[in-house]
């Protein structure tokens, strides 16, 4: 008696073959939002970097060097898509801020806050930049 091997299938009735080639095609899709959605952190990340001072937006901290790494950018409004180029939609906060601010939301069971201004704030970094700017012109 000689034995044949069955091919093998799974739930949805697919050979092996099938299966590995749409796993490869699903694999390749996630990759492929992966890498747009770093791309496009890293450009607006670049972008708040440059713009605003390497300071977090909450407890004023300052970063430079291998510790910017810990600087992220919080959108204000949590789109993350919502990138406009003068950065309104962004601040710069440290690991710990940002992940207690979304934690926060959460929490409240919202997901983001009502006219875009956090009460409890009171650390401004940029209060007086326009100040500053001004005094560095003349």
């Amino acid at each position: 008696m000689t034995s044949q091997a069955l091919p093998v299938r799974n739930r949805r009735g697919e050979g092996m073959h099938q299966a590995m080639k749409r796993t490869q095609t699903e694999e390749q899709l996630i990759a492929e939002a992966r890498r747009a959605r770093e791309l496009r952190e890293r450009d607006y990340r670049e972008q708040a970097l440059k713009m605003y001072p390497h300071v977090c937006g909450r407890c004023g901290r300052e970063f430079e060097g291998k510790k910017l790494r810990e600087l992220t950018v919080h959108h204000r409004d949590h789109d993350h898509d919502n990138n406009p180029p003068d950065g309104r939609n962004w601040e710069l906060l440290c690991l710990y801020c940002h992940d207690n601010e979304h934690q926060k939301y959460l929490l409240e069971g919202t997901s983001a806050p009502e006219g875009g201004k956090d009460p409890a704030v009171t650390y401004q970094p940029f209060a007086e930049l326009g100040k500053r700017l001004r005094e560095k012109k003349e």
